[in-house]
């Protein structure tokens, strides 16, 4: 039996209050095999893995799915129900992606504890080990380090239904996406490939369209000049035809301009005219058919400063609990007004709870720190979104420009009940930002951001002039933006593998 696709039909989506739809018209079919779903933040990604999923339903359209879908969301607050039966079953499968993914049988009584990594493997892992015919993730590498994403991705390899996959992981992608699907609101475009080839081929596309588009304007402008140059002729002509202004005796003008009516001399000049109206009017008419995508500027200033003092933090030798029995060895830790440092180690190993034990002790006005957690809870979203609202008007102005640079639409995003996580991480960043902050602290920067946004962060974060402290398993990323290594490992003289240590290395 052949595996049935996930198909949508003029789909169209509304979420209430907003004045433009998320999708209207939207024609897709998701054979068996990945297909890549990429888009800016905010423009329906999630919506899209959700309404092929039936956990949403279309305001008009259909959507057809095969019997067993599974739907992996980007947050982890809560543990797959499966999850206790996954770990007590005995069948091929499940040991093998226990073994795999490295999912611990303690995992369910610690969830709370647990990295946001490890939360992301054991929920993959369960959705694999369940076999559904369809399955939805959204941004499975949030959260993974290193050594498990080769993993994850080996993994995912192995499944055999209809696979939609958000991620922002280009590696990602391209190892298992068969075609990629490019949100652009309120439709969607399909191409062949995972992601580096599909962009190659949008990018032609829209190379393609603007030399029709400028070859279209020229031809236009050309038409227009050889209009005006003959309505000029002919004007000309009904001149020299009209017998007005001739005296009633001079029978020989008269007659001449007779002549040149029976001749159709004089009315060459017209009929030239009318069909170059009408090519005049196809040419404009190709002109406005030539559709070429507006680019949005991307790209953004970070107004910081540099604090004037030795030190923004100094922070004393000790030992902070990961919980679990398990706990993390520090030595002393400073950074001064201009450091640069990347916080790395493997999932669980503390680099959360050190960012944290940190926020915590600085000493620092509250308007000079930046501070975005790897997870925003749920509930912050709605009311960041409310005080955004609430700002007066050239400070709302400032902020949305920011989110607009860096990729989303503003109205969108005002309209909505709860933004994206990568809205919010947008938010959040364009809030501190107005502050001219002394120091920028992000736990896994990159996560729930589209590859457009990522690219000008970066290249923002570069101009910083004050501190940053960074946490993320993106080594390329690192490796431009800071000098200083802070790196967790296990801690090797510990025999029961609890004990982890936190080495500098400048």
């Amino acid at each position: 039996m052949s595996q049935a696709p996930v198909e949508f039909r003029d789909v169209a989506f509304f979420h209430a209050g907003a004045s433009a739809p998320v999708f209207d018209g939207l024609d897709a079919l998701f054979p068996p095999g990945w297909t890549g779903v990429i888009g800016p933040n905010g423009a329906g990604k999630t919506t899209l893995l959700r309404l092929a999923c039936g956990n949403l339903s279309p305001t008009r359209g259909s959507v057809t799915r095969p019997a067993e879908v599974i739907y992996c969301p980007q947050r982890t607050d809560d543990a797959p129900a499966e999850l206790p039966a996954f770990l007590q079953s005995l069948d091929a499968a499940a040991c093998r992606l226990r073994g795999r993914l490295g999912v611990g049988e303690d995992w369910p009584g610690r969830w709370g504890t647990l990295s946001h990594g490890e939360r992301k493997r054991a929920q993959i892992a369960v959705a694999l080990w369940r076999a559904p015919r369809a399955l939805a993730i959204d941004e499975p590498t949030n959260h993974i380090d290193l050594s498990a994403r080769q993993v994850l991705r080996d993994a995912l390899k192995t499944f055999r239904g209809v696979g939609l996959l958000v991620s922002h992981d280009r590696a990602l992608l391209d190892a298992l996406c068969e075609q990629t699907l490019f949100i652009e609101p309120p439709g969607a475009v399909v191409r062949p490939g995972g992601y580096s080839k599909a962009v190659a081929l949008a990018r032609a596309e829209q190379q393609a369209a603007r030399t029709a588009r400028d070859k279209a304007r020229r031809e236009r402008d050309r038409l227009r000049g050889e209009a005006s140059r003959r309505a000029e002729e002919a004007s000309r002509a009904q001149q020299r035809r009209s017998k007005r202004g001739l005296a009633i005796k001079d029978h020989d003008a008269r007659r001449r301009r007779d002549l040149a009516r029976v001749t159709g001399k004089d009315g060459q000049a017209g009929r030239t005219l009318r069909q170059l109206d009408g090519r005049l009017a196809r040419a404009e008419a190709k002109l406005a058919t030539t559709r070429v995508k507006k680019q949005r500027r991307l790209g953004i200033d970070l107004v910081g400063s540099r604090a004037q003092r030795d030190l923004l933090f100094r922070l004393p030798a000790g030992r902070i609990s990961l919980g679990g029995g398990r706990s993390l060895t520090c030595p002393d830790l400073a950074m001064a007004p201009a450091d640069r440092v990347a916080l790395v180690g493997p999932n669980g190993g503390g680099k959360s709870t050190l960012v944290r034990h940190v926020v915590a002790a600085l000493d620092l006005p509250d308007e000079r720190l930046v501070y975005l957690p790897q997870e925003i809870p749920q509930d912050t979203a709605a009311r960041v979104l409310d005080d955004v609202r609430a700002l007066p008007g050239n400070r709302l102005g400032d902020v949305m420009t920011v989110v607009s640079c860096l990729g989303s639409e503003p109205q969108r995003l005002l309209e909505t009940e709860r933004p994206s996580p990568g809205e919010l991480r947008k938010l959040m960043l364009a809030l501190g930002l107005s502050r001219r902050p002394w120091l920028i602290v992000m736990d896994e920067p990159t996560n729930h951001l589209d590859l457009p946004s990522i690219e000008c962060l970066e290249a923002a974060l570069d101009e910083f002039p004050g501190g940053l402290l960074l946490v993320s398993h993106d080594r390329a990323f690192l490796d431009r933006l800071t000098r200083t290594r802070w790196e967790i490992a296990p801690e090797s003289a510990d025999p029961s593998g609890r004990g982890m240590r936190l080495r500098v290395e400048a």
